[in-house]
């Protein structure tokens, strides 16, 4: 079965991101140049980046090296004893500007983010907002990094605990959002007064480069946020074996999580990781079929399903099963495919082909093995980035798309009969980041929300995240937690203090 022919053919949209780089107000947002210890550095090598929709070439960035590495290390151990000595209030202001001037410049971010990832650009826009709020969030939590004062067990003695920053601050982020995460993770460390040192993928180095141009025009001072691009591996490397970094934060694959985590152990720094997801969705016959459509399909698709909280596992109660996958279909065959800089694209390419041939093999993978695959026809004109959205029905557990996660607009949609059975089956995973549960029954939303091993579950929606909430997983979906007051503690120390012997 096939939804038709996709909406949209663009040939036409070769150059389109070079046009829309080109009118950028901010130039320097394109100039490509790392920036290190307060410097901006073209370097000797350069890498180049692309829109991932047509393959083209849209601009070229410094490439940096280990060296470069090690002088941002060092110019962030020098500016830690000044930024951690700044009134946290004063931290706060120099963070509300950053956020305010990203506010100013969204337009241009949104195009940079849309032209080198892909997302559709009013996806790109409200990462931007996204990822500003966070600064305004942790601008105004720095304040309130309390600490407490212990009844004393000791005669004569005060014992006091204080909160204190860590140090220097590794952040390693991804491409699927790549201005929201590096404003996550540099906010919190910056409120708690640590120096932080980004590395953002090598796909979309344009946004983070971006970031620090306006960094900087908000007073941060040198060495306290600094930007490295280039090969993953070879910046890694410094950042992980440096007893001067104290803190290193990740957002991506379990993969390569793993492989992080066992970096560090030599110097036993403090790592936070947000890794891969392989989210259940679950849909209780006693729920209204529209509106589990549409969290179905929001929880899905969004950028274009590269997200680590997409619905994986679409559980439907047997009784409402065919309704709901004619109702999921229908509604995934309005979504238009395009580029991303294209007015009313609901779909974009994946970033990289790596992600678009993973898709296409759990698609093919389900087909060989008795699943229905209802998807678009591909035309010719779209690059081999695009995956068309497909709906899988009919899938099994022994599925390619049932055992790992997928990172693209391929829904696999199963049936259960009963709580028990598909709790159980939900729960059946390494991945632990998030869940959705669509019933309305109010016990059963809380017998489930208890009981699913998740950190994060959505009960009749699909949005969930912001700066207040602690975001992270359990098992191997991570450690640590993002936002909420939660997320500044994962750049500090707790100190306990025993003020002994004190005069009557």
């Amino acid at each position: 079965m096939v939804f038709g022919t996709v909406q949209h053919k663009f040939p036409h949209s070769a150059g389109i991101a070079r046009k829309h780089l080109q009118a950028l107000r901010r130039r320097d947002f394109v100039a490509g140049a790392a920036f290190v210890d307060g410097r901006w550095i073209a370097g000797d090598r350069r890498d180049v980046v692309i829109d991932p929709a047509t393959g083209e070439e849209i601009a070229d960035v410094a490439r940096c090296d280990a060296e470069d590495a090690d002088r941002a290390i060092a110019a962030a151990e020098r500016s830690f004893s000044v930024w951690r000595q700044l009134l946290p209030i004063r931290r706060g202001a120099i963070l509300g500007s950053w956020a305010s001037l990203m506010r100013e410049h969204s337009e241009e971010l949104a195009i940079l983010v849309t032209s080198e990832q892909g997302k559709p650009l009013a996806e790109a826009r409200y990462e931007i907002a996204y990822g500003a709020a966070f600064l305004d969030w942790f601008a105004a939590e720095g304040e309130r990094t309390y600490g407490e004062t212990i009844p004393s067990h000791k005669p004569g003695s005060l014992l006091h605990v204080r909160m204190q920053p860590i140090g220097v601050a590794a952040a390693i982020t991804p491409w699927n959002f790549p201005v929201a995460m590096i404003a996550r993770k540099a906010g919190a460390a910056l409120a708690a007064g640590c120096p932080v040192i980004v590395k953002p993928a090598p796909e979309t180095p344009l946004s983070a480069l971006a970031l620090a141009r306006l960094a900087e025009q908000a007073g941060i001072p040198p060495g306290v946020f600094q930007v490295l691009v280039g090969d993953p591996i070879e910046l890694s490397a410094p950042l992980l074996r440096d007893t001067r970094v104290r803190a290193l934060s990740f957002t991506g694959s379990t993969q390569v999580g793993r492989l992080l985590l066992q970096g560090t152990a030599d110097t036993v720094k403090k790592v936070s990781l947000e890794l891969g997801g392989h989210a259940p969705f679950l849909v209780f016959d006693d729920v209204e079929l529209d509106k589990a459509v549409k969290g179905a399909v929001a929880a899905k698709f969004a950028t274009s399903g590269q997200d680590c909280l997409a619905a994986n596992r679409i559980y439907v109660q047997r009784g409402i099963y065919a309704a709901f996958v004619e109702a999921f279909a229908a509604a995934m065959g309005q979504l238009k495919v395009g580029h991303g800089l294209e007015p009313a694209t609901d779909i974009g390419p994946m970033t990289k082909l790596s992600v678009a041939n993973k898709c296409r093999a759990q698609i093919d993978d389900a087909a060989a093995k008795g699943g229905r695959v209802i998807s678009a026809k591909m035309e010719p004109s779209l690059g081999e980035n695009f995956v068309l959205p497909a709906l899988l029905s009919d899938v099994t557990e022994d599925m390619l798309i049932c055992r790992e996660e997928t990172f693209g607009p391929v829904a696999a949609v199963l049936p259960f009969d009963s709580e028990e059975e598909v709790l159980a089956r939900a729960n059946a995973s390494e991945m632990g980041l998030a869940a959705y549960v669509y019933t309305d029954s109010l016990r059963r939303a809380l017998r489930l929300s208890e009981q699913m091993e998740y950190g994060m579950v959505g009960v009749n929606t699909a949005s969930f995240t912001g700066p207040p909430i602690p975001f992270g997983g359990w098992k191997q979906s991570g450690l640590g937690r993002e936002g909420s007051r939660h997320g500044i503690h994962e750049y500090m120390e707790m100190k306990y203090v025993c003020f002994g012997d004190l005069p009557a």
